[in-house]
């Protein structure tokens, strides 16, 4: 006769479970995760970290700082080579205007100088009354043409002698004049512009030296007469009254 073990057999008690419970039920349930936050860091930590952030902000700002001034200085730098670059550019297209000016008066100074000759020639024919007809029209054509060339004819008999604009080819003495004067003119001299191209060639007188000297003597004279008139004047006390 064999023994049963107790809670081994058929008849061994069975876990209570309610009706309606599927068998699942009664197994027991495993051990959830916990949805509960663990312990909060500790409040240094949270400023040391914030304190790092700061630092790393702080040194961000001064790098980008420094890449300003950097960029302000080469910014600078363009600046004022461009502007040294215009003012130079301005100074060559100055340059290019006057040696443009220059070019033309010597180019037109050139071609009127090989004309000067025949320029004589209808002058001295005006002077002997032979410029009629068709010379004359063709002379008065080649004046209108040779002064909007921009020639221009000087030398006037009376005016002062200069000897940068006048040639003297005769000299002689006028007791008419005081200074040094054209009183002939032999060829009229031409410029252009403020450029001569040919002198004008002239006769001149100067003032004789006789005639200074007894100018000169003569006031004298004139004043030392009039000085012993008033030395008599102050010893006699005065012009005699009536």
């Amino acid at each position: 006769m064999t023994e049963e073990t107790p809670g081994f057999g058929e008849d061994a008690e069975k876990p209570d479970v309610p009706s309606g419970a599927t068998p699942d039920d009664a197994a027991p349930k495993a051990a959830e995760p916990s949805t509960e936050e663990g312990p909060a860091a500790p409040a240094g930590d949270a400023a040391a970290s914030k304190t790092s952030a700061q630092d790393a902000q702080d040194v961000s700002n001064v790098g980008l700082t420094a890449q300003l001034d950097q960029v302000r200085t080469a910014l600078n730098e363009r600046t004022g080579d461009l502007q040294r670059l215009q003012a130079e550019y301005q100074n060559y297209r100055r340059r290019v205007e006057r040696d443009k000016v220059a070019v033309k008066e010597i180019a037109s100074a050139n071609l009127l100088s090989e004309l000067l000759p025949t320029l004589d020639d209808i002058g001295r024919a005006r002077e002997h009354g032979e410029l009629v007809g068709g010379f004359k029209s063709v002379a008065e054509s080649l004046e209108t043409v040779v002064a909007k060339l921009g020639l221009q004819q000087f030398g006037k008999e009376g005016e002062p002698f200069d000897p940068t604009i006048h040639e003297a080819l005769m000299h002689s003495y006028a007791p008419d004049v005081t200074e040094t004067t054209c009183v002939a003119i032999l060829q009229p001299g031409y410029r252009i512009g403020e450029r001569t191209i040919r002198p004008a060639r002239v006769a001149v007188a100067e003032p004789q030296p006789g005639a200074q000297t007894v100018k000169g003597d003569e006031a004298e004279g004139s004043a030392g007469s009039a000085a012993a008139e008033k030395a008599d004047e102050k010893e006699t006390g005065g012009p005699d009254e009536g």
